[in-house]
């Protein structure tokens, strides 16, 4: 794809779509049913095995050239998403998944805001979490410190800042410089979001621009995404920050080894998550008070003595 040269557009929202057929058309109706002349959609078709081609169609009918897709082969997240921004527009760029809608007028508010402040290259909103059986929860923006180093710190180790496609917003520009590393299927959203957060201006939007709808998926599919990923990771993270950013890299791998090993707990790779304990606790022997982490290990490794013993 050709990189498109920004126009007099504002917003472009766009969706990566992946076997999302049954519920595209409400995410595409949350968009066009509220947006102006200033405001573009694009639908990518990440070579989809559902009957996606047909649903676009009905689509394609309803909205006319206000719909507008595209069908690639399957690269994954990352690459759709970076598509998405090279086929953008306008001056921002909203990343809104297949399975979520934007909330009923949100959109006019939000552009007046983009309008007046075109030099900030991060926004950030909140949203509502939508539960399978239909029980929402509000979720406001969460607070922003104004150092950057603190602002990484509360991100990747504190979890006091939480961020999710649909309630930010992020400039063109930005995206285009800083895009999501494709070689990642999983967690590929932690770095972009980790740089924005250190660069740059950002505001904050009072407001709940998405209905983020939950649903269960594969855990078994995720935790082999995860390990795929590894503690590689924590090098994405980091190959693009400051120098005074670094002294955070420490703690992040220590993190990201005990989340590793939580999850293969969960799908019962047990190997696995003795190892990635053992890593933790050699890189920081502090591992051993987080307590949550050190039971789990106490009953990992008891339940394997037990095993020998029996043997």
């Amino acid at each position: 794809m050709n990189e498109t040269v920004t126009g007099s557009l504002l917003l472009s929202v766009v969706i990566p779509c992946y076997n999302y057929a049954n519920v595209i058309q409400r995410a595409v109706a949350s968009v066009l049913e509220q947006a102006s002349e200033e405001v573009e959609l694009w639908v990518i078709d990440d070579g989809s095995s559902d009957n996606a081609p047909e649903i676009f169609a009905i689509l394609s009918e309803r909205y006319g050239k206000r719909f507008q897709s595209v069908r690639q082969e399957n690269g994954g997240l990352a690459f759709t998403r970076n598509c998405g921004a090279r086929l953008a527009r306008g001056r921002f760029v909203l990343f809104l998944d297949a399975d979520d809608e934007l909330n009923a007028g949100v959109l006019p508010k939000l552009c007046e805001h983009l309008r007046e402040r075109p030099d900030v290259g991060f926004w950030l909103a909140g949203h509502v979490a939508v539960q399978p059986d239909g029980r929402e929860r509000r979720h406001s923006v969460s607070a922003v410190p104004h150092d950057p180093f603190t602002r990484l710190r509360h991100y990747l180790l504190d979890k006091k800042i939480s961020l999710s496609h649909g309630a930010c917003v992020f400039s063109r520009e930005f995206l285009l410089q800083h895009p999501y590393p494709e070689h990642l299927r999983h967690s590929e959203d932690i770095p972009v979001f980790a740089y924005a957060l250190t660069q740059g201006k950002i505001e904050i939007l009072d407001m709940l621009l998405t209905r983020i709808h939950k649903h269960s998926d594969s855990v078994r599919h995720n935790a082999d995404a995860a390990r795929k990923v590894g503690l590689s990771l924590v090098d994405e993270v980091f190959s693009g920050l400051p120098d005074d950013l670094q002294s955070l890299r420490p703690a992040y791998h220590v993190q990201r080894c005990l989340s590793l090993f939580r999850t293969c707990l969960l799908v019962g790779e047990q190997e696995s998550a003795r190892a990635y304990y053992r890593e933790a606790l050699h890189a920081d022997w502090h591992t051993l008070f987080k307590w949550s982490y050190t039971r789990k290990a106490i009953r990992l490794w008891s339940g394997r003595l037990r095993e020998r013993k029996i043997a």
